[in-house]
């Protein structure tokens, strides 16, 4: 079987518009599922870390909270990019029912992810803020205002577009 030029182009069409279409339909699905999230301001003045260390939020900036599971397929997708952005940003993560805080540690360790991380291990923070699927992404500006909440996978430049945004809300 031969393979020309032409097929080779189909397919790269093929490709293209499955993965257009793909990203459309995930867009959709998270705007859809984000709806019955929390959409009240931050009340929360600080967080009790893995680490045993208290995280204060800051006022002076936004904020990007990210729950997140070990178990979850596609937080292991999203996590390279929140690591990256809690490297410029203030940024605070919450793993769901994902066992106690060595396996958390371990698990971070493992992947070289040194973010923020809060262990709500019975899942009464993700009931607090509306939770239903993993990831979530909660991005505040600098007065506690939500002003995105999305659920499911987010680039890092997705992401890093909402946080500059909110520095302006």
């Amino acid at each position: 079987m031969k393979i020309t030029k032409e097929k080779i182009i189909h397919y790269i069409k093929e490709i293209l518009l499955f993965l257009f279409t793909m990203t459309i339909v995930a867009n959709l699905m998270s705007v859809y599922r984000s709806q019955s999230l929390s959409n009240e301001a931050l009340d929360i003045k600080s967080f009790q870390l893995i680490d045993n260390t208290k995280s204060v939020i800051s006022t002076n900036k936004p904020l990007l909270i990210h729950f997140w599971a070990t178990w979850c397929p596609t937080c292991k997708l999203e996590a390279s990019n929140i690591n990256f952005l809690a490297q410029h940003y203030q940024v605070i993560t919450i793993a769901v029912k994902s066992g106690n805080n060595y396996k958390i540690k371990k698990y971070l360790d493992k992947h070289n992810y040194n973010y923020k991380v809060v262990n709500d291990k019975d899942g009464s923070l993700s009931q607090k803020f509306k939770i239903a699927g993993y990831p979530t992404t909660f991005i505040y500006n600098e007065s506690g205002k939500l002003i995105f909440r999305e659920v499911g996978y987010t680039s890092t430049l997705g992401l890093w577009l909402r946080l500059w945004w909110a520095n302006f809300h």
